[in-house]
């Protein structure tokens, strides 16, 4: 009896765990999809330029982020993805 209740324990904390990983990921692609949603997630408050290729803006810290497209998704200029798992997400 005990051991089935701690298996029953370990999936749902497991089912947890993939419900907030799969959630983390929908709200990663989000972010990336669009300069706008990008802008906001990286907290910026004020435009300072923006192309169709580039945007720059000042953070509400103060810091001047420079934001790149690449492969039709918005990313912080040196941070852009890597390998498999960059292109997944």
């Amino acid at each position: 009896m005990k051991r089935s209740w701690l298996i029953a324990l370990g999936l749902v904390i497991l089912a947890v765990a993939i419900f907030v990983g799969v959630k983390y990921v929908l709200y990663l692609q989000k972010a990336h999809s669009t300069f706008d949603n990008y802008y906001s997630f990286r907290g910026c408050a004020q435009l300072m330029e923006k192309t169709d290729a580039y945007g720059i803006c000042k953070t509400s810290s103060g810091e001047i982020i420079k934001i790149v497209k690449y492969q039709n998704r918005w990313y912080l200029d040196g941070d852009l993805p890597m390998g498999w798992l960059g292109n997944f997400l």
